[in-house]
């Protein structure tokens, strides 16, 4: 008899030490919607696929790569960053500075930091909870390489938010 009346506190006991305690349980993920993303979103990490406007697509990349966006040091709510990506037969290196008002992505791209090549433009996807943008990159007006016009996904890497 003795044993039945330990049994219910320690069967109450292991189901506590089974459940996560409550403030190690994930926070439940609260999406910005894209209207309201801020520049300071930007911030960190980004994975590149770049594919052809015409004839190509996501899982069939011409490029891939990344950016690493930080404030602007210039210019409040913008940011800029390095990309690095790979193209057939070499790998390219740029600076990147750009922003993102009302869920539009803007970014101009500069190989020697001074002259423009090309422009990205895209949106922040309404299913990426802040964490992927679209659109287009293509050369800068007078600017001709052999990239032409670009579809582009950039998504957050994992572990930055």
């Amino acid at each position: 008899m003795t044993g039945l009346r330990y049994a219910a506190p320690l069967t109450a006991a292991l189901l506590l030490c089974s459940a996560p305690p409550s403030w190690a349980q994930t926070p439940a993920v609260v999406c910005t919607a894209p209207a309201d993303m801020a520049p300071a979103q930007l911030y960190g990490l980004w994975q590149l696929v770049l594919w052809p406007q015409v004839g190509g697509s996501e899982t069939s990349p011409t490029s891939t790569g990344a950016l690493l966006f930080e404030r602007h040091p210039e210019y409040p709510g913008s940011v800029r960053g390095s990309l690095k990506r790979t193209t057939p037969g070499n790998d390219r290196q740029a600076l990147v500075s750009g922003d993102v008002t009302s869920g539009e992505f803007n970014l101009d791209e500069s190989a020697d930091g001074v002259t423009m090549d090309a422009v990205w433009e895209g949106n922040v996807t309404a299913s990426g909870c802040g964490q992927e943008l679209r659109g287009i990159r293509r050369p800068a007006e007078g600017r001709a390489t052999t990239d032409g016009t670009m579809n582009f996904v950039l998504r957050k890497a994992p572990g930055w938010r």
